[in-house]
């Protein structure tokens, strides 16, 4: 998994409420268990007409917002069914970082397990980030996680909280298979004095 430390980009304003994993990927593209390749769906049926061609008022379809690492959304974002689809999508298309009021849980919890940071503001906090991103390309959002701040492109900045093992784990590019490589001489110790003590095993 790729190390979250800082992150200076391009932020999409997406003020709608209650924005579920299904309008995140919709479910046509779940019949694959590959994490890559998910990107070019994102959205897809905000972002595309029935036949294919792009809708221009879409915020990621907007030249400025192509390159769009942190996306600033309204209430309850990732809602609805628990599809890990959907962090792997975002993070296909290149997004690192989410800021909202609220998340759902099981999207919230999937997004740290897959490189995403998702940063809960008050209301005022993102409603000021929410007309920062809408300069658009010009104006560029930093995510600090060590320092747990997001300053605004004209400097103004604002904390906020996450938990100690999540930053730990980001900041060092840890899921779970790489935390258990971290043990894995213990392990190793471990298994060997098993094999000796029980041989027949």
């Amino acid at each position: 998994m790729e190390k979250f430390t800082k992150l200076t980009g391009i932020a999409a304003p997406m003020p709608l409420v209650n924005i579920d994993t299904d309008m995140i990927i919709p479910k046509q593209f779940l019949k694959t268990i590959k994490r890559s390749g998910l990107g070019v769906n994102l959205f897809d049926e905000m972002r595309f007409t029935q036949d294919g061609k792009e809708i221009p008022d879409f915020v990621l379809n907007q030249p400025a917002y192509r390159e769009t690492q942190i996306l600033i959304a309204g209430d309850n974002f990732g809602c609805g069914s628990s599809r890990e689809h959907a962090p792997w999508a975002l993070l296909d298309f290149g997004i690192r970082c989410v800021i909202s009021t609220s998340f759902a849980d099981i999207f919230f919890n999937n997004c740290f397990q897959n490189g995403i940071l998702p940063i809960k503001l008050p209301q005022e906090a993102v409603d000021i980030l929410m007309d920062d991103a809408r300069k658009g390309a010009n104006a560029r959002i930093t995510v600090d996680l060590e320092g747990q701040t997001v300053t605004t492109s004209d400097g103004q900045s604002f904390g906020f909280d996450v938990d100690a093992f999540r930053k730990h784990c980001l900041l060092n590019g840890l899921d779970d298979i790489g935390l258990s490589l971290e043990k894995v001489s213990a392990i190793d110790a471990f298994e060997a004095k098993a094999q000796a003590l029980r041989p027949w095993v």
